[in-house]
């Protein structure tokens, strides 16, 4: 038998290691539990991932599907779009070509205009409206290839109320406050804001309005029965030959005594004016340049229309009746009441203008000349009295013109060198009824072609 005291031990040390494995067992019983948590965590996160990526990947396989389609849409828009531009072309083409053609279009059953016509207007309501009433008379059957407008300089209240009156035109108003300075001593302001009014009337109806050609008329003016259809058949020669800067309804030298056929057509070197049309591509180039004051004087010089020329009539189309304006009435008495406004229906589609175009008219015209009897010296006019037929006078200088003009009663004045209705220097009217008298110049015969008796 063991001493009672080793035996005391070893059941001690026994319980000792029972304790131990005891406390063993349970740390790895926590640690088991503890590795099964963590592994049903990350289970769950992998699971969680899983899904993720599911999700991501049919997000992603969506995103290709849509954008495939948008690939598609783009490429058929691209299809369209060239398309539309071949087709755009194609009626660019067609448009430059009826342009080029002078074919008459419509669009929208809406004639494309022969020209606006603008009446110019300031304070004389009641010129304004018998001006307008004039107009209308004759504008109603031709309105589409017409259209009328009313431009005011001012804010006279009269004559705006007059001009929106009527239905039958648009009103436009000018409205300028900038303070006017004369550049010469004694000049009346009224000239400088008459150019100023022009050149805005001119550039809205050109630029903004798009027309291509516009007749300006005046708020003192009658037009003619047939003045439309003149125009018209004047603006096939204005698109044909660039050598005619503008087409006048006016003549100088138009008082009773001194025409006679409403028919014939003059070119002239002398801008006339009172009733006349231009172009857009004219336009382009006065616009720039346009003057500060007195611009119808600046259109009669040698430099603004460069060798080229001005259609006017024998009879004219536009009567005059302003007997009180910026001029103050000058000439009116003399020149202006005896005017001769055409009364005889002439229709202008029929009539062969042809004789009017730069490589026509100077033989047409010097053959005219060539055909009249010449007379010269001091008793000139005496002796074209007595002659049967057209008979021409030569003068020698700008005097010379002057003593010879009042002697008939026709315009004396001069421009530049040029007087009043002159073509190469030659200024024709009618003498007792139907003959011609044709003033010379020195040099008219030589650029006419014609050899000095």
């Amino acid at each position: 038998m063991l001493p009672e005291n080793k035996s005391r031990k070893m059941t001690s040390v026994i319980c000792d290691i029972r304790w131990l494995l005891l406390a063993a067992a349970v740390a790895f019983i926590y640690i088991q539990m503890r590795l099964f948590a963590t592994q049903s965590e990350y289970a769950d996160r992998v699971a969680a991932a899983v899904e993720s990526e599911n999700h991501c990947t049919s997000q992603m396989r969506l995103l290709i599907d849509q954008i495939s389609m948008q690939q598609g849409r783009i490429v058929a828009l691209e299809e369209e779009k060239k398309r539309q531009d071949e087709e755009c072309g194609q009626l660019r083409a067609l448009v430059k070509d009826l342009e080029r053609r002078g074919l008459e279009r419509l669009i929208d059953k809406v004639q494309v205009p022969v020209a606006a016509v603008v009446v110019m207007a300031c304070n004389r309501a009641d010129y304004l409206e018998r001006t307008i009433t004039s107009i209308l008379k004759y504008q109603r059957s031709v309105a589409s290839k017409y259209p009328l407008f009313v431009s005011q300089d001012g804010s006279d209240a009269n004559v705006k109320s007059k001009a929106l009156s009527y239905d039958q035109l648009t009103y436009m108003q000018h409205l300028d406050f900038e303070k006017v300075y004369p550049e010469r001593p004694g000049e009346l302001i009224a000239y400088y804001k008459i150019a100023r009014h022009y050149k805005w009337a001119l550039d809205e109806l050109f630029y903004k309005h798009n027309f291509s050609r516009v007749i300006i008329l005046e708020d003192d003016m009658e037009i003619a029965p047939d003045f439309f259809e003149y125009f018209e058949a004047a603006a096939d020669l204005l698109d044909k030959d660039k050598s005619i800067m503008a087409v006048s309804s006016w003549n100088d030298n138009g008082q009773k005594q001194f025409v006679h056929d409403p028919y014939v057509l003059y070119r002239s070197d002398f801008f006339p004016g009172l009733g006349w049309m231009l172009t857009k591509s004219t336009w382009d180039e006065l616009s720039p340049k346009w003057p500060k004051a007195y611009w119808d004087d600046w259109l009669r010089l040698k430099e603004t229309h460069k060798g080229r020329q001005f259609i006017r009539p024998e009879v004219c189309r536009t009567y005059n009746f302003g007997e009180h304006g910026s001029s103050l009435g000058q000439f009116f008495q003399q020149y202006l009441a005896p005017i001769k406004l055409n009364d005889v229906p002439v229709d202008w589609k029929s009539r062969d203008l042809s004789y009017l175009m730069e490589d026509n008219y100077a033989k047409y015209f010097s053959e005219i000349v060539k055909k009249a009897t010449p007379v010269d010296g001091a008793d000139a006019i005496l002796k074209a009295r007595n002659i049967v037929g057209d008979v021409r006078i030569r003068y020698k200088d700008q005097s010379h013109f002057e003593s010879i003009a009042h002697q008939f009663g026709i315009f004396d004045e001069w421009k530049d060198g040029i007087p009043r209705t002159a073509y190469k220097g030659v200024v024709v009217f009618r003498y007792q009824a139907t003959r011609r008298i044709f003033l010379v110049g020195l040099d008219s015969l030589r650029q006419l072609g014609i050899k000095d008796p």
